[in-house]
């Protein structure tokens, strides 16, 4: 279908050299778009690089921190130089620190909330002034299902995606007059590198003990992968949602419809 394709779009997806952001960048590429990725690491940026290559994908990578305003001002800038001006920006950038919080240091809440909720402001505000004038676009925050729950230890975060889920229902409200759409993307446990140590079979051949508990809570009785992911983005990215405005998709296997089993 033509209101899906992507082609002749520019993608700028943040913190994208592998994971989720690959992924979706993966996902944008495919659908037609042109990408660009940046890293505030220049070894993962390389990294980055190869792997798209491998995949057959050409994609630019900037070095860039998106919490520094006037480095992703200079970015943005030198993307609309050498690829086009910014159609598509996916705010997947993100960390997570888990800490109790009443042993977490403000400064270690303040760089979370640095890097998830103050960093997609700084790069929504860098991208939508020529949106506007080119006559609309697309922002996508990879927001959380801690956007909506809360769980130990990772006050910080879930402080973060929740006012990253309100981010975007404000920039939905400020500029869809000028045709730009900003809706968010909600993750459930999705099975990366990262999360592989707890879905490591146990000595005893059982899973293991945070596994039990995610497939229990989740209505499809798995973790998600990141494939999962790149339906809803191409969704969000493309003309088939440009009356879709505000809206936060969780892609989470029901684990939010789902009050959980009962105990036997």
């Amino acid at each position: 279908m033509t209101n899906f394709s992507l082609t002749g779009k520019v993608a700028l997806v943040t913190g994208a050299s592998y994971g989720i952001g690959f992924a979706i960048a993966s996902a944008l590429a495919k659908a037609g778009a042109k990408i660009v990725f940046n890293d505030r690491h220049e070894e993962a940026l390389n990294k980055g690089l190869a792997a798209y290559k491998e995949a057959g994908i050409e994609a630019k990578g900037y070095l860039c921190d998106v919490t520094d305003e006037d480095g992703v001002t200079a970015m943005i800038k030198q993307i609309e130089a050498e690829v086009g001006t910014v159609d598509i920006l996916v705010n997947n950038a993100g960390i997570i620190k888990r800490i109790p919080m009443h042993e977490m240091s403000a400064a270690d809440f303040r760089q979370v909330v640095d890097i998830d909720l103050n960093a997609p402001f700084i790069m929504a505000k860098a991208v939508i002034p020529a949106m506007i004038k080119k006559g609309g676009g697309k922002i996508i925050n990879i927001c959380s299902m801690m956007s909506e729950l809360g769980r130990e230890t990772v006050s910080a975060y879930a402080a973060a995606k929740g006012g990253l889920k309100m981010l975007t229902k404000n920039i939905a409200s400020e500029y869809g007059e000028f045709n730009i759409q900003c809706n968010g993307i909600g993750p459930g446990y999705i099975a990366t590198p990262q999360t592989a140590p707890l879905r490591e079979t146990q000595p005893d051949g059982s899973r293991h003990p945070f596994d039990q508990f995610i497939i229990a809570k989740t209505p499809a009785a798995r973790w998600g992968t990141p494939e999962d992911l790149e339906g809803p983005a191409v969704f969000l990215a493309s003309p088939a949602s440009d009356f879709v405005n505000g809206h936060i998709l969780y892609v989470d296997g029901g684990i939010l419809a789902y009050i959980g089993k009962q105990p036997k």
